[in-house]
């Protein structure tokens, strides 16, 4: 009787994943758990993708995404392999969720104990805390059926979509998220304070469907985690299960193209080429490269009868983000772990940002102390920040000038941290640097340098989303955040579980069953 990898090589059922965020971790460690020979290759010198690291005199920055709101997702990774997570990684409870700091320097502790966010809103506005309780229920509901019913089916077929049709209809959906909110309560800053979440996921509250309220109840089911060493410590783990199932990761290995074959109904994929010229050979590829660009620059146009350049062009993205990393001699132990500071203006700061495409002169930012939670991340007496700024992507008619732009706007934020969280931080500042739009467009490989790649509003979800199985080429899977169902890590971490449910079974290999084999090195 043959082995599964014996199976998987005997049958060349070989896969190439393009590009090692989560999104492509964990579909090439559920491939290969299941007898498929993987191959990972990512064009950074670093496996994470968006969660890079940035090293620099004993202080440990986390590029990307730091909040973790559905653990179990990490943890059926290694279940599916016979392993425990517990023996890679370690994750640590983070309260309050999200310290919101509003523009007269109020702040309001946003967390899931519902006693202590009934406390607060009485003493904001004692007629909303019913309409708390009641949105409350209304986002578990609408949870129950986009997350746990819906987040990882595949919606490649219209028949798919038109099934789920009467549920959004009972739910809303046609709503924005702000309208559903402002359905339950009155007072505006509470309204802006429970309508904040779809930015986490690149949306825009007051454009995108209110089926993105399934976050705040998602983050009251699991709560807010944060892994020991950081993001980049998930990464770390990823990476050490997938080679110890037999898998490779190939670092600095940019893909070119695509490889395509022609004949029969459509396009098949054969496998990519690299920058240089070598090529993998493939049955089936796996794209974690943000799918504008997976589409516009890694597929041949004469493959593409749905996903045309002018396709690709006319799809909305994401707002792109600046953020700025800075580590400091002095600990501040008031700043909590996460910080959501709003600005003077909340819609009309959106509407600059997502319609207008202009650099406002406000901001509203997101403050990350991991420090706060580990100290490890700094050296002693120190803390490791980064802060985040929504800006515009580059696909305006007249887009930022980031190389002339760049300092100036970090300055200025660095000023109002000093003015009202951080007290003399620019003299406390160890080391510090900077990234853009311009950062996503050339070093990540996004369309336009959007942060959260396809905007999720209503005709750009589910059916209407990039599909993760492509219309246009055979054998082409697409993971991460601009496919089904969306970005943010419950998301990325389900569109792997989509491509799953999507991908043949191989003949003798069982799901779940340690894969032996060479063991790639990182």
């Amino acid at each position: 009787m043959q082995t599964a990898k014996s199976s998987a090589v005997s049958r060349n059922n070989r896969v190439v994943v393009i590009g090692s965020g989560f999104g492509g971790l964990s579909a090439a460690i559920r491939l290969q758990a299941r007898g498929y020979q993987v191959t990972v290759v990512e064009q950074r010198d670093q496996p994470g993708g968006r969660a890079y690291v940035y090293r620099d005199k004993g202080y440990v920055f986390d590029a990307g995404p730091t909040v973790v709101t559905a653990p179990y997702l990490f943890e059926e990774l290694f279940t599916l392999c016979g392993r425990k997570m517990e023996d890679y990684l370690e994750m640590l409870p983070v309260s309050p969720f999200y310290r919101v700091r509003f523009h007269d320097g109020r702040y309001f502790e946003y967390s899931g104990n519902t006693e202590q966010m009934v406390e607060q809103i009485r003493k904001w506005n004692p007629a909303d805390v019913d309409g708390y309780l009641r949105f409350i229920a209304e986002s578990e509901r609408i949870f129950k059926v986009g997350f746990e019913q819906l987040g990882d089916l595949p919606f490649h077929n219209l028949t798919d979509m038109l099934k789920i049709v009467p549920q959004m209809i009972r739910l809303r959906s046609h709503l924005s998220v702000y309208s559903l909110v402002k359905s339950f309560i009155k007072h505006p800053d509470l309204r802006i304070l429970l309508s904040f979440h779809p930015l986490l996921v690149g949306a825009n509250p007051f454009q995108t469907t209110s089926i993105y309220a399934l976050i705040l109840y998602l983050e009251r089911k699991w709560g807010v985690w944060f892994a020991k060493g950081g993001t980049g410590a998930i990464v770390h783990a990823l990476v050490k299960l997938f080679v110890e199932l037999g898998g490779e990761i190939r670092l600095s290995s940019p893909v070119e193209q695509i490889l395509v074959e022609s004949g029969g109904l459509s396009p098949k994929a054969k496998g990519v080429r690299l920058r240089g010229g070598a090529e993998l050979p493939a049955d089936i590829v796996i794209s974690n490269a943000e799918v504008g660009f997976t589409y516009r620059h890694l597929l041949p146009e004469e493959a593409r009868r749905t996903w045309t350049n002018e396709k690709v062009e006319r799809t909305r993205f994401s707002m792109g983000l600046f953020v700025a990393y800075f580590g400091t001699k002095r600990r501040y132990e008031d700043c909590a772990h996460h910080t959501i500071a709003l600005g003077p203006r909340y819609r009309e700061l959106l509407d600059d940002i997502f319609t207008e495409k202009t650099l406002a002169d406000d901001f509203s930012l997101y403050l990350h102390r991991p420090t706060a939670t580990d100290e490890s991340l700094a050296p002693p007496g120190g803390d490791a920040f980064y802060v985040l700024s929504p800006v515009p992507h580059l696909g305006a008619d007249r887009p930022v000038d980031w190389e002339a732009e760049g300092e100036r706007y970090r300055d200025k934020i660095f000023s109002y941290l000093e003015e009202t969280m951080l007290p003399n931080l620019r003299q406390e500042i160890v080391t510090s640097r900077f990234i853009t739009p311009v950062t996503f467009r050339d070093e990540l490989s996004s369309m336009y340098g959007s942060g959260f790649s396809v905007e999720p509003t209503l005709l750009q979800s589910a059916y209407f989303r990039p599909h993760n199985k492509s219309e246009d080429v055979e054998g082409l899977y697409i993971v991460g955040g601009g496919t089904h169902p969306g970005a943010g890590m419950p998301g990325v971490l389900s569109t792997s579980k989509v491509v799953d449910r999507l991908i043949p079974r191989l003949p003798g290999a069982p799901q779940g069953a340690p894969i032996a084999g060479t063991h790639a090195g990182w």
